[in-house]
């Protein structure tokens, strides 16, 4: 597959794609396009144990073409874009958006689609859509989720640019780095997850999204379903236990 606006990689279990539009990472429809054409592709596949979004040049992603929000083109372009996080909704395993700079507008929305956040200390975020009269569609559903209605509600209507830290504190950015220990910091969190069996991930992933905003009767007794009558039942499981009994790094066969 030829690639014009982003470059793939995926090595043990890590897909790494990384959005490459000179200067600043501004998506216009077809890197849309490209972007959910490799996230399918990705979302098959079955060996897979995290995505990494990154991004090259000064900026991650400085947000959506301006000119593609004209009335001639603004439906394609939102279809399009929504297939984003639809796409990444699809992907079963952990995905991070790996921040080292400017995340504004539409790039924002984008990171907040992944599970995790890692950001540099140089990293700078912001939703300014209403600065040209316009409101962001995603951030304004997604955004509750992560920092509350009244911090969603301020992000949306002052346009305000935020810190990594300030990001970190809201809640935003689930790990912060400086920016020399940027890539280390990411390598590690990246270790972390590779260790496990990519259904192990799949499995701890559902867990926690499918029982979002259930009650404790309805969230405890689906999550106990899942634990007992899925992951119990899986080779990787029994031999997490026997590695451990063993003494022995596990051998998974991811199923």
């Amino acid at each position: 597959m030829t690639l014009n606006y982003l470059k793939l990689e995926n090595t043990e279990g890590v897909a790494t794609v990384k959005l490459a539009r000179p200067k600043h990472n501004v998506l216009d429809i077809a890197m849309m396009r490209e972007l959910n054409t490799v996230l399918k592709q990705l979302a098959d596949d079955a060996a897979l144990k995290c995505l990494v979004l990154s991004g090259e040049g000064p900026s991650w992603c400085a947000g959506v073409e301006v000119g593609d929000h004209k009335p001639e083109l603004v439906d394609d372009m939102i279809q399009t874009f929504n297939g984003i996080f639809e796409n990444l909704d699809r992907i079963e395993v952990p995905t991070i958006a790996a921040v080292h700079g400017a995340c504004l507008g539409g790039g924002m929305e984008v990171a907040i689609a992944c599970d995790l956040i890692v950001a540099s200390e140089k990293a700078v975020f912001g939703q300014p859509e209403i600065k040209l009269g316009f409101f962001p569609p995603y951030a304004a559903f997604r955004l509750p989720q992560l920092v509350g209605p009244a911090k969603a509600i301020e992000i949306c209507t002052t346009g305000r640019r935020y810190t990594a830290a300030q990001a970190f504190a809201m809640g935003l950015v689930s790990q912060l780095a400086a920016p020399e220990n940027f890539e280390a910091d990411l390598n590690t969190l990246i270790g972390e997850i590779r260790y496990n069996s990519p259904l192990i991930l799949r499995l701890n992933k559902k867990a926690v999204k499918a029982h979002l905003g259930m009650d404790m009767a309805r969230g405890i007794a689906g999550v106990s379903d899942l634990f007992l009558n899925t992951l119990m039942k899986t080779e990787d499981t029994l031999e997490g236990i026997k590695s451990f009994e063993e003494k022995r790094k596990p051998e998974w066969k991811n199923r």
